[in-house]
């Protein structure tokens, strides 16, 4: 066992740029994230479609490899998690996990869900819900 003092990095990863996710089918996948999930179409380049995601870049793009779903969950933040799952759902979206509580914390409740894109990988849906306020006693 190695018991060296590990010195600190001068290397600090803090911010994500752009996420990309390689797909079978390149505009099966841009429709299904532009029209379906609703993200903001920025541009085509080079066999790939990115979107702008908050202040992420998000890219899809194809592999002469058959892409292996599942490695990676991206999981976006949703400001009412019931109502984004009856969205989805009308429009034909299915879930493998409905939004269910996973944690309770101090100052909120995390919620969480499921579906699949079309190249069945996973995408998280979570929604950080304030607790119902106590009701005031009366004096």
């Amino acid at each position: 066992m190695n018991n060296l003092p590990i010195a600190p990095s001068e290397v600090h990863l803090e911010t994500i740029g752009q996420i990309a996710i390689t797909v079978s089918d390149l505009e099966r996948s841009k429709d299904f994230y532009q029209n379906v999930l609703g993200m903001k179409f920025l541009f085509d380049a080079g066999g790939m479609s990115f979107f702008q995601c908050g202040t992420i870049r998000f890219a899809l793009g194809t592999s002469p490899k058959t892409p292996s779903a599942g490695g990676t969950i991206l999981y976006f933040r949703v400001p009412d998690i019931h109502e984004t799952h009856a969205l989805l759902v009308a429009r034909g979206v299915e879930f493998i996990q409905k939004p269910n509580l996973v944690a309770k914390m101090i100052d909120h409740d995390l919620w969480i869900a499921f579906l699949r894109d079309p190249d069945s990988n996973p995408v998280g849906l979570m929604s950080e819900v304030s607790p119902p306020a106590e009701p005031q006693a009366s004096a």
